[in-house]
């Protein structure tokens, strides 16, 4: 039996506005309320202008908010960019990083999700930590190598980062997401079977540098999970959630979604 908490995090990406915001905010909140009590943690990680909203709409309800990315970089000239400590202004407590569509569209590679993964650490702000591997990789037999180099770089650099600090690694103060490429937005979907197995190897990864961490970590499947399909990839051994694109725009959809999670 699993023992970690259930995490359901929504993933706005570039959509949205002020109006639609509200609406979908609301609906959420009630919705959720009508749930009774949560047995699962919620978030929604919308785009940065709307961090604001998110915040002041959200405070003091179950629902907590966090962002889509965030610079490797602390601060200085870098046009455009979005720093830890700015998060940090709007109280997110969780971020994105190293999502797919960062990875191939803005060329982002391992060590830069790395780097991105420690300012938010440093912040004190959960990185969810995003790996999977395209089709191509998949029909070619190199999900496990591709899925163990992307987590490890992150876990290596979590690692040296406290050793040069002199304290422990708390490898569990990351959420990992797998979200096999070639699922997300697709319609597509991995068998409950073939995402569990990708889980376990990403929790066994885990474990190889800490055993105790590897039980407490949530892993989040995230390649297409809907409504009707939330409930079987739930109930593998592995999978403690699910990091939701499409489906976190639609109230009903999202709701449903988080009461599959919070039985």
């Amino acid at each position: 039996m699993k023992h970690r908490r259930p995490f359901i995090a929504g993933n706005w990406k570039m959509n949205g506005s002020l109006s639609a915001n509200a609406a979908l905010l609301s609906e959420l909140q009630s919705g959720v309320a009508g749930l009774g009590k949560m047995h699962c943690d919620v978030a929604v990680c919308v785009p940065a202008p709307y961090l604001g909203q998110a915040q002041v709409g959200l405070i003091n309800t179950v629902v907590r908010w966090g962002a889509q990315d965030v610079s490797n970089q602390t601060n200085g000239a870098y046009t455009g960019e979005v720093s830890a400590s700015m998060l940090n202004d709007f109280s997110c407590f969780y971020t994105i990083v190293g999502h797919s569509e960062r990875r191939v569209i803005h060329a982002e590679s391992d060590a830069v999700v790395a780097q991105k993964t420690l300012r938010l650490i440093d912040a004190g702000i959960v990185p969810i930590v995003c790996v999977g591997e395209t089709l191509q990789e998949r029909k070619a037999g190199q999900t496990e190598q591709v899925v163990v180099r992307q987590l490890t770089t992150v876990l290596n650099a979590i690692e040296k980062a406290a050793s040069d600090k002199g304290m422990p690694a708390k490898l569990d103060g990351i959420v990992i997401a797998y979200e096999p490429v070639w699922a997300i937005g697709t319609g597509i979907t991995a068998t409950p079977e073939m995402a569990q197995q990708v889980h376990a190897y990403l929790r066994a990864q885990v474990a190889a540098y800490d055993q105790d961490a590897a039980g407490r970590v949530q892993i989040l499947y995230g390649g297409s999970m809907k409504p009707d399909n939330a409930e079987a990839l739930l109930a593998m051994k592995d999978i403690d959630g699910g990091l939701i694109g499409g489906a976190a725009l639609k109230a009903a959809d999202f709701l449903a979604i988080i009461a599959a999670a919070n039985k």
